[in-house]
């Protein structure tokens, strides 16, 4: 797997926070920083998520993609899957996750609660490697609900 993430800053006129990711896969991301009134050279100018929203929305896809895929191996039928995630970080640098919440929305038809908590279980505890990563320094909590699809 590789990433090459460039400032955007760094050509012609522009100025912020703003870095462009190029993924192996092809695909691109924008990212940047929150504007800083204090220090405008420290800070971005709010078009893109910052880079930590996307390590937390790469967790939250990682873990989403383990449920539907644990629950359609197990011929549930599942017709979507949200998570929402809160997150905490330290105070100090480096401000790392420190606990962080997904609350998982799974919609189908007469999907077994039983189910999906070991799906949710299964992701966090084994097969979720962003969760993994993220849990060396935070604590991750997860809860579910099911949405009957009729």
């Amino acid at each position: 797997m590789e990433c090459t993430v460039s400032w955007t800053g760094a050509t012609g006129a522009r100025s912020g926070m703003g870095f462009l990711a190029e993924t192996g896969s092809g695909h691109v991301l924008v990212m940047d920083g929150a504007p800083d009134a204090a220090k405008p050279e420290h800070g971005g100018q709010n078009l893109a998520p910052r880079p930590m929203e996307t390590v937390l929305a790469g967790a939250g896809g990682c873990a989403a993609y383990d449920v539907v895929l644990i629950l359609r191996r197990g011929r549930h039928d599942v017709r979507g899957c949200s998570v929402r995630l809160e997150a905490d970080r330290a105070e100090t640098e480096p401000k790392v996750f420190t606990r962080i919440r997904m609350h998982f929305l799974v919609s189908g038809k007469a999907i077994p609660a039983s189910a999906v908590e070991r799906a949710v279980a299964l992701s966090r505890d084994k097969y979720c490697s962003a969760s993994a990563m993220l849990g060396k320094t935070a604590e991750i909590t997860t809860s579910f609900e099911i949405a009957e699809v009729t």
